[in-house]
């Protein structure tokens, strides 16, 4: 037995990202959590659908506007949690058909990870970690050869704490100072 309460406590003080990184950020999400989260941070958060077309037609129409973007897919962590692995992988591939369009925006950068892992077998969040790509002009071929847990944890950044990966993207963008001699 135990009793959870909810709700209590105060607000964070979280830095923004305008001050933090120096970013103008928009957050994108059709999940209510993760308009919050992002508004939490310093994004700006403007409405939209909860459909993958809905998402990349913001993103697309709003990014001479800002210079980092945050997406949120939240139906793939649905299916994670209803179990359907079929449903699941079909998420996932509709979400690959729209990575050429973001290629076409010509970013700096592009970071593709997730917030959490979420096994169908599992039916819920786990510990377990999640695939992450960089993708930029300084990037360095690895030894990754596909995009899962696997086979990134067999890339350049491995198995890094996510902690890291705000300095991981600034540093492909170039946004970093110079560092050593």
């Amino acid at each position: 037995n135990m009793v959870l309460l909810r709700g209590f406590g105060r607000y964070p003080e979280l830095v923004s990202m305008d001050k933090a990184y120096g970013l103008k950020a928009l957050g994108i999400a059709g999940y209510p959590m993760y308009r919050g989260v992002a508004g939490a941070v310093g994004m700006d958060v403007e409405a939209v659908g909860w459909d993958l077309e809905s998402e990349f037609a913001l993103l697309e129409s709003r990014y001479a506007d800002y210079d980092f973007f945050y997406v949120h897919v939240k139906k793939t962590d649905s299916a994670g949690e209803d179990g359907d692995f079929e449903l699941k992988v079909r998420l996932l591939e509709e979400l690959d058909a729209y990575i050429p369009r973001l290629l076409a925006l010509q970013p700096e950068v592009l970071v593709v990870t997730g917030d959490h892992s979420t096994p169908s077998i599992m039916r819920s969040h786990s510990w377990h970690p999640v695939p992450t790509v960089i993708a930029s002009q300084w990037a360095l071929a690895d030894a990754a050869d596909e995009f899962s847990e696997r086979g990134c944890s067999a890339g350049c950044l491995g198995i890094a704490p996510s902690t890291s990966l705000m300095a991981h993207a600034l540093a492909h963008a170039r946004r970093l100072d110079k560092f050593g001699a």
